[in-house]
């Protein structure tokens, strides 16, 4: 049996859900917005207007709840039915709040609320892609392994790959040397998300073990043919340790985004309301 991804929970009840509420939104816009008013028609302060903006805030401040509700076991209902509305009515929000616009814009309060609304809508349109694709890509990069597994095998690895060096020309002695100690899995943000690492003292001494291959003979041949062995496993470990973490910090790095955003969202939401209601 194929697994329901949230998008189609309930037989995609949030999506039918969503496209009433964004289609009740274009009739009312249609029906009360006065053709003859012209494009700069204030449509947000006629009776229409305010409940398309009662209805958009309370959607805002209802899919904000849902980073508190995920987090609480004691709250009732299915997470992923909230994630699903939570997606579903996010996305109506589009709708609503455009409209509820009247498609009349400028540097005040009012249109930074609606452009952090929808920087908040389509970085939860990434989120989204991430938890439904980047799962997978890890169960495939790392299959039953654990990073702490490949890291203990990188150990081991470069240990094995110290002792072999050792029997083999210094300069080969020295790249491995470089290789353990400047081999670098993770750090920053940045770097996380990068996935790879520049000048990669693996690669390097792999490759100088290539350029010196003909002067190898007897012993040194094999011993050098076994480190160059060891090297290429070390340098498929510290990739796919690389690509699990820089999956993780995918998965991460969207909240550092959505989650800032929100809250501005709600501090600029609370500041149009308050200057509508009191100050318009």
């Amino acid at each position: 049996m194929r697994h329901r991804t949230v998008l189609e929970y309930k037989g995609y009840r949030y999506l039918k859900t969503a496209s009433v509420l964004s289609l009740v939104a274009l009739i009312a816009y249609i029906w009360a917005k006065p053709a003859a008013e012209g494009p700069q028609f204030p449509f947000g302060s006629t009776w229409t207007g305010y409940a398309l903006g009662t209805l958009g805030a309370l959607l805002i401040v209802w899919l904000l709840w849902f980073g508190v509700r995920k987090r609480s076991y004691k709250s009732s209902g299915s997470v992923q039915g909230w994630l699903s509305a939570h997606v579903y009515l996010g996305t109506a929000l589009i709708a609503i709040g455009t409209l509820h616009t009247g498609f009349s814009f400028g540097w005040n309060i009012h249109t930074l609320a609606y452009v952090l609304m929808l920087l908040v809508i389509f970085s939860g349109f990434y989120g989204i892609y991430a938890y439904l694709r980047v799962p997978s890509l890890i169960s495939q990069n790392m299959g039953q392994d654990t990073l702490e597994g490949l890291l203990s095998e990188i150990e081991e690895i470069d240990r094995d790959a110290v002792r072999l060096a050792l029997q083999l020309p210094d300069e080969v002695n020295r790249a491995v040397a470089r290789s353990v100690r400047k081999t670098r899995i993770g750090g920053g943000v940045w770097r996380q998300v990068q996935g790879r690492q520049r000048r990669d003292p693996t690669r390097t001494a792999l490759l100088l073990i290539e350029k010196l291959g003909k002067q190898f003979v007897a012993d040194e041949a094999n011993q050098a043919r076994e480190l160059y062995t060891l090297l290429v496993h070390k340098q498929n470990l510290v990739a796919r340790a690389r690509r699990e973490i820089r999956f993780k910090a995918v998965l991460q790095l969207w909240l550092y985004l959505h989650v800032p955003l929100s809250i501005g969202l709600l501090v600029a939401l609370t500041a149009h309301i308050v200057s509508v209601f009191f100050y318009w």
